[in-house]
């Protein structure tokens, strides 16, 4: 099974009827040159690169922007319209007194499947004490957590709140919480690299911001940032496949990635095994 850990629903049909909503998305995400498409699109194109399931991630910043880029209820709409394609995670602005009301309704009632926060765009430190309770929250729920980490290109969203380095001592305090540190953390690869290697419930995707073309970039990052058999010999169980939907074409990011030389067990690992894991659905 091929897993797209990371995909920002913005534009998916049945959640984008209304034009203030959809302005507000645009103007937040910073994305303005595409438009809302059928799912008979979104399933064509997952189709032509061979990926069977979605991970969905909505964004709550009711405190520091006044809306959500997405709800968790669009979410939970989306997931039960297509349910054996795509899976649904929840987003809480940490900053809101009833954070840990939503992630109740959104775990319990929702019944979503896990966590996105973005420290760049919601603005805190990942180890802020007013954190811990929603990590263990999460930890209650058994629900791992998707962070952004490194750069962002949304707007209004300093790097240094997202810095690799920010996650270790909330790798190291909770270890029973499996986390993912998007985009491996880039332009601070090597910091990613020091956690995965410290912490095995640390996991990071490939959805990174490629220059030139993702063939290229993902050469520079896995065979010179990295060595030829560091993938298999180091991180290929807490690396998964994310492709950063619709910023950037998840086919093009999976063709790039099969460019990368590695064991055919370390890339089914990547491209599915390892979600199943952090997703704790792993028969």
């Amino acid at each position: 099974m091929i897993i797209d850990m990371h995909v920002h629903p913005i534009f998916f049909e049945g959640i984008c009827e209304d034009e203030k909503t959809l302005k507000f998305r645009e103007d937040q995400f910073g994305i303005f040159k595409q438009s809302p498409y059928p799912f008979d699109e979104i399933f064509a194109e997952m189709d032509y690169g061979k990926i069977d399931k979605a991970v969905l991630l909505p964004e709550d910043l009711t405190t520091v922007s006044g809306g959500c880029v997405v709800t968790n209820e669009e979410v939970q709409k989306t997931v039960a319209t297509h349910p054996d394609r795509f899976i649904g995670f929840a987003s809480v602005d940490p900053h809101r007194k009833d954070a840990l009301d939503v992630l109740d309704y959104a775990f319990g009632e929702l019944k979503l499947s896990g966590l996105k926060l973005n420290p760049s765009k919601q603005k805190f430190y990942p180890q802020d004490e007013r954190l811990k309770a929603i990590y263990q929250k999460c930890i209650a729920y058994n629900k791992p957590i998707v962070f952004h980490a490194g750069m962002s290109w949304e707007p209004d969203a300093p790097a240094k709140y997202s810095q690799p380095i920010h996650f270790d001592e909330v790798a190291a305090s909770f270890p029973e919480l499996r986390m993912c540190l998007s985009h491996f953390g880039w332009p601070w690869v090597r910091e990613t690299m020091m956690l995965l290697i410290k912490y095995p419930n640390v996991y990071t995707d490939t959805s990174m911001l490629y220059l030139d073309s993702p063939e290229t970039f993902f050469e520079y990052i896995f065979q010179r940032e990295m060595d030829r058999y560091t993938m298999d010999r180091n991180f290929g169980s807490q690396v998964m496949f994310g492709s950063n939907t619709p910023r950037f074409r998840a086919f093009k990011l999976k063709e790039a990635l099969e460019t990368v030389p590695m064991r055919s067990a370390t890339r089914e690992k990547i491209m599915g095994t390892n979600a199943l894991r952090f997703l704790g659905l792993e028969e």
